[in-house]
């Protein structure tokens, strides 16, 4: 029989969700390269982490519940042990593209980030606009550091991946590599939300960031929670139609970094998907204080 997700969590410590995720993101990184630079990569990182907790010039602190710092950091991780599995299947990612890719990652959600002068509630109203936002971040952010035109473009090419309508075949990418770049951090963003194990407690605060920016697709917070198994098909189409199945790799990365062949993150999300239609069936009235696991 196999092992429960929970069971080797406990055997192999924080293996899922490591509490040191860009210690984490190095290590797999350093199986791809022996001499990998990370100085961009960890000053990145730095500013983002700054720009969340309200320590970056201009900027407030992440006043958003769902869209916070852990799940960039979450998509952060995805993002390395989608190009390390995607690597081991024979696409050969120069150390350049591997920066680009992960930045991209760093960045992808800087736009719910309210400038500091933004006094009107928080920054899940920018949730329709957030990845114009983000994209605008990361161009000035990357010009300032002397960033050339092609990689900027690579970035911002990764993040339009992002969208959830987005169609990849229109989106100008500047090679091959940086369009599976896109395809990569467009499965990771993704599977960082929903593979984690506050996924459902977090739910209530998705509404939250719906609702402020006026998006009426669910009644209240107990259609979102129904409703959410149905995107988790939504986002297995997705995944088929228009992301070329790259989340296929990931079993590849978990063989190769921990020694389990199996896709560790689709077991967490179809556990979290079982967890939550058990709740709408068994505790409707009392929904919430069962979101927490």
């Amino acid at each position: 029989m196999m092992e429960s997700i929970a069971k080797v969590t406990e055997k192999y410590g924080d293996l899922i969700r490591p509490k040191d995720i860009f210690g984490e993101v190095k290590t797999i990184i350093s199986l791809m390269f022996e001499d990998f630079d990370y100085d961009f990569i960890t000053n990145t990182y730095q500013d983002v982490v700054k720009l969340f907790k309200g320590e970056y010039k201009g900027y407030q602190k992440c006043d958003t519940g769902y869209h916070d710092l852990r799940h960039t950091e979450e998509c952060f991780l995805e993002m390395a042990r989608l190009i390390h599995g995607t690597s081991l299947n024979g696409y050969a990612f120069s150390k350049k593209e591997v920066n680009l890719g992960l930045i991209s990652a760093i960045m992808h959600d800087t736009g719910y980030i309210k400038a500091e002068n933004d006094r009107t509630g928080t920054g899940g109203k920018y949730t329709l606009i957030h990845i114009t936002r983000s994209i605008n971040f990361l161009t000035e952010y990357l010009a300032k550091r002397n960033f050339i035109p092609t990689d900027i473009l690579f970035c911002v090419n990764c993040l339009k991946c992002t969208g959830l309508m987005a169609k990849i075949d229109e989106i100008e990418f500047v090679s091959t590599v940086n369009e599976i770049m896109g395809k990569i951090l467009g499965t990771a963003d993704l599977l960082g939300q929903m593979a984690n194990p506050s996924y459902l407690e977090k739910l209530p605060f998705l509404f939250l960031e719906f609702q402020e920016a006026g998006i009426k697709m669910y009644k209240d917070e107990l259609d979102l929670i129904q409703k959410t198994p149905g995107f988790w098909e939504f986002t297995k189409d997705r995944f088929a139609t228009e992301l070329d199945n790259v989340d296929r790799y990931l079993q590849d990365h978990f063989r190769v970094r921990w020694g389990i062949d199996r896709d560790l993150d689709r077991e967490a999300i179809e556990e979290n998907i079982q967890t939550l239609k058990d709740i709408v069936k068994e505790h409707q009235t009392d929904y919430r204080r069962w979101l927490k696991r």
